[in-house]
């Protein structure tokens, strides 16, 4: 818990003759990231310019206007929606009087606050050890991240480490860290596999649910598996995947997995750390892909997660897209992702509206994947009728 909240400038730049939404929807994410992370966003800058500047990432002219933007604002955090190199950090910071962190340190921190499982903190501290690991610095100073996380006891944004130890000392410390890490995540990994093939042999489908932070995932695994997954309107509330037995309404058993939300230009370190979880999506046998139809930005969200997919050898997984907050989503809206996505489910996790149309869309699906159950797997009709309803 942090004893006090941060008050943020947001800084970002924009490239010549790109329009100014793409940039304000980037720093809109940006923002809602900072409030997952408990901060507040005070005041913005951009900064048009074809490419960072490689010292200090802005010109001259615009780091003077940080530095009174930060100063009049009483802001003592800048968040960069770009990702900083150690020098740019120390030159931004230099220049304006305050912690500078750029949006990657800012998603590591969320995931630091939001691991709950030993798995979960694992990956989160080995994704948070292989960006620090360049970042290290000189002169006594130790790892210098923001607050939450476990690679700094998590003493909070802008508290130094001890800083006794010697640089070299240091790195050699964290290299041994993270292959204590990584062995256990293999060892997880290796847990998960067994479980993923034991259910194979008994021919027990798999549905991976995936889609964007805050598509409202885990609602929807509550609605369809009487599960009791966390729910909240923040960003990356579930981390850890949560695994439930579902049954159609014929009688099909199948389960249902719950995985991490994805976001745009999701960091490598977290993508690579997270590689065993993400399994779960590309050992599935279908992925069932929430998308917030609310969202002004839904087809970009669509695009993101499937770009991520395809990163990590998930795109050939069959796919039923779910359109979820039809209840909150503009008409026209939904029209033009109905008719982009004519195979697409509109369901509302909130109202239960559309969920009927989702377990048959679901069950359609898992019979075209399954063999048939062998002889007295299957229950009566009556049965099967009755764990549909209930």
């Amino acid at each position: 818990m942090r004893s006090r909240q941060w008050r943020a400038v947001l800084l970002g730049l924009a490239e010549r003759n790109v329009s100014g939404p793409a940039e304000a929807d980037s720093l809109d994410e940006l923002e809602r990231l900072a409030a997952t992370d408990g901060i507040a966003v005070v005041d913005r800058l951009v900064q048009v310019r074809d490419r960072p500047d490689p010292a200090t990432y802005l010109g001259s002219g615009k780091l003077r206007e940080l530095a009174e933007l930060v100063d009049a604002r009483h802001a003592d955090l800048v968040i960069a929606e770009g990702e900083l190199t150690p020098a740019q950090v120390r030159a931004l910071e230099d220049g304006v009087g305050a912690r500078v962190v750029d949006r990657t340190g800012l998603i590591l921190d969320i995931f630091g606050e939001h691991a709950r499982s030993s798995e979960g903190k694992a990956q989160v501290e080995l994704a948070q050890l292989a960006y620090e690991l360049p970042r290290l610095r000189g002169q006594g100073r130790e790892l210098s991240r923001i607050g939450g996380g476990r690679v700094a006891g998590g003493a909070g944004i802008g508290v130094r480490g001890r800083g006794e130890m010697r640089l070299e000392i240091q790195r050699r410390h964290l290299r041994r860290r993270m292959r204590a890490l990584r062995e256990q995540v293999r060892r997880t990994a290796r847990r998960r596999e067994v479980t993923r093939q034991r259910r194979a042999r008994n021919r027990v489908p798999s549905v991976a649910i995936t889609g964007y932070t805050n598509a409202g995932k885990s609602a929807l695994l509550n609605r369809l598996a009487g599960a009791d997954a966390d729910v909240a309107d923040v960003l990356f509330a579930t981390l850890d995947p949560l695994v439930r037995q579902v049954g159609t309404p014929d009688g099909l058993t199948y389960t249902l997995t719950d995985t991490v939300g994805f976001v745009r230009r999701l960091p490598h370190q977290l993508v690579d750390a997270f590689r065993s979880t993400l399994e779960e999506v590309v050992q599935a046998d279908l992925a069932l892909h929430v998308v917030d139809a609310s969202s002004p930005e839904a087809v970009e969200h669509i695009a993101t997660v499937r770009g991520v997919l395809r990163d990590i050898g998930a795109d050939a997984v069959p796919e039923l897209l779910v359109l979820n907050k039809a209840d909150l989503a503009d008409p026209d809206r939904m029209t033009g992702l109905r008719r982009e996505h004519p195979g697409a489910v509109a369901v509302s996790a909130r109202t239960g509206e559309g969920l009927d149309d989702l377990r048959g869309a679901l069950q359609e699906r898992l019979r075209a994947l399954s063999p048939p159950p062998s002889v007295g797997t299957r229950p009566t009709t009556q049965r099967a009728q009755a764990e549909g309803t209930s």
